[in-house]
């Protein structure tokens, strides 16, 4: 027992010894070479368009989808604004594809990469590697070879220790590493949440349109209809010497037309349908829900992030700014390169000619070994240092030109609700003069005052405008849509997980990192 407490006390004190040294030299590094990323300023702007924009748009009296809507200034979007569109079915299909879109299921993957691998940089870098080591071998002498004679001698050597190694970031190298790791980490992120956000807004986009070929297709079967009904008429005409044979085939060829347009109709809708299936997980051959127009709300208030705001709540932004900070990180690896790098290690251990012996107070052995590397001439590694600059460089510009486009992207949704609503607003009133002016012809084609010419434009004036009408009624309503994504209503993300650069680099790594 004596000379086990012996051994255990020589084993400690050279490990004591490196533990101190260790913990200096870690309180020593505590800068980094490199510049320290600090995120870009948000748009100094007023507003988004040159021109002001109205607190509220037009509203059209008697028609669907016809509300005014207001401008709302918000601080940011909630995560289902797709509720705001009151529709049962809506919000069932986008729960559906944020539980089983495999475009989802790739992006949260990429993220727990991506945090797995900042978690393996963090275990390799900033903590100190130990490895234990044991060892048994048998070796014969050869007395012939040291100028000695008889018959060599066989014997045991046996070795058992602990190595302790560590770098010694002295200029940040391996904190910069981990620090780009990080960025990339946030980088999937926010592609994730762009995913989310365009997932949704895909899902309302396809469940809207559908509406609206679905409305559209029953707008037409009803002129078919009517213009059946017009033929048989004038067929009766016909017979009685009223009509002309010109008169029936000039209205049977205008519904074989109206006939014609109804099976692209048909396509459009079917093909919005196998895209909603897809967007939420499933085949092509699950029936969807079937939508109308009615089955929507237009929202009364439309939700507008200002400028200084907008930038922090739009996904692609921020997913520049992680590229951005992911260069600059990178920028100070390539720097921290041309200066020197320390490695320290420690070896305990106890060697014997019997596993017994490894227990002997006179087998302990150790070594302390401090190692520096200064690079003296390596072209290579300035060019680098350019390279990883002229990098930074790029994201820098990628990153401007990223927030113009999410400028042009937001101005060009809010003008739209604007330009919605009036456009509504004349298409209903196109369509209100449509009608009255064929219930006008076909009262003066029953008594013989006009042609069958005038009765075909009169019904192709209305055809023309109820299907416009129903396009102009489905473009408010995907334009909100826009409105909402431009200004980053982003879904709700999984809170148990850190989800930006601070909360990252200050998480610790699971002990189960494999």
């Amino acid at each position: 027992m004596h000379d086990l407490a012996c051994w255990r006390d020589r084993f400690s004190a050279p490990m004591l010894k490196l533990g101190t040294l260790l913990s200096l030299t870690m309180l020593a590094g505590c800068s980094a070479v490199g510049p320290d990323f600090v995120a870009p300023a948000a748009p100094d702007i007023p507003g988004y368009t040159a021109q002001a924009m109205p607190k509220s748009t037009k509203a059209t009296t008697g028609i669907e989808q016809g509300e005014a809507q207001s401008l709302k200034q918000a601080s940011f979007i909630q995560g289902d604004w797709w509720k705001a569109f009151h529709s049962p079915a809506l919000n069932k299909l986008i729960e559906q594809g944020m539980a089983a879109s495999p475009t989802l299921t790739a992006a949260e993957a990429k993220l727990e990469q991506a945090r797995q691998t900042y978690a393996a940089q963090y275990g390799s870098t900033e903590l100190p590697q130990v490895n234990g080591k044991l060892s048994g071998q048998k070796q014969k002498t050869n007395n012939s070879g040291i100028g000695q004679e008889g018959n060599g001698r066989v014997f045991g050597l046996y070795n058992a220790g602990v190595t302790v190694s560590y770098n010694l970031d002295l200029f940040g190298g391996n904190r910069r590493a981990l620090e780009a790791l990080a960025a990339q980490t946030d980088y999937q992120k926010y592609q994730l949440d762009a995913a989310r956000l365009t997932l949704a807004g895909n899902i309302a986009v396809q469940a809207m349109m559908q509406a609206m070929y679905n409305d559209q297709i029953a707008t037409t079967k009803n002129i078919i209809s009517n213009q059946e009904e017009q033929l048989k008429l004038i067929r009766s005409r016909l017979e009685l010497g009223a009509a002309t044979q010109s008169d029936v085939l000039t209205l049977q060829t205008q519904l074989d037309q109206t006939r014609a347009t109804l099976p692209p109709l048909i396509l459009k809708r079917d093909q919005s349908d196998h895209l909603l299936a897809t967007l939420v997980g499933q085949p092509p051959s699950k029936v969807m829900p079937v939508f109308s127009l009615s089955d929507f709300t237009l929202p009364a208030e439309l939700p507008v992030v200002v400028p200084s705001q907008w930038v922090a709540s739009r996904p692609d932004i921020q997913a520049s700014t992680a590229l951005l900070h992911q260069a600059s990180a990178q920028y100070g690896v390539a720097v921290s390169n041309l200066y020197p790098q320390i490695n320290l290690s420690a070896t305990v251990g106890s060697q014997g000619l019997t596993p017994a012996s490894l227990f002997d107070a006179n087998s302990i052995i150790w070594s302390l070994i401090a190692g520096l590397t200064q690079p003296i001439f390596n072209a290579g590694l300035e060019s680098g240092a350019k390279a990883a600059k002229a990098s930074l460089s790029a994201a820098a510009a990628n990153y401007q030109q990223t927030v113009l486009n999410g400028l042009r992207n937001t101005a060009d949704a809010l003008r739209a609700t604007a330009i919605d609503a009036d456009t509504l607003n004349a298409q209903a009133a196109a369509e209100r003069s449509a009608q009255a002016s064929l219930d006008l012809t076909q009262q003066q084609m029953k008594l013989g005052a006009i042609n069958s010419l005038q009765l075909l434009t009169a019904q192709q004036q209305v055809a023309q405008t109820q299907l416009l009408t129903l396009a102009a009624r489905s473009q408010r309503l995907t334009d909100s849509v826009a409105l909402y994504q431009a200004m980053g209503g982003v879904p709700t993300a999984d809170p148990n997980q850190p989800q930006t650069l601070s909360q990252v680099q200050t998480a610790k790594p699971e002990k189960n990192t494999p």
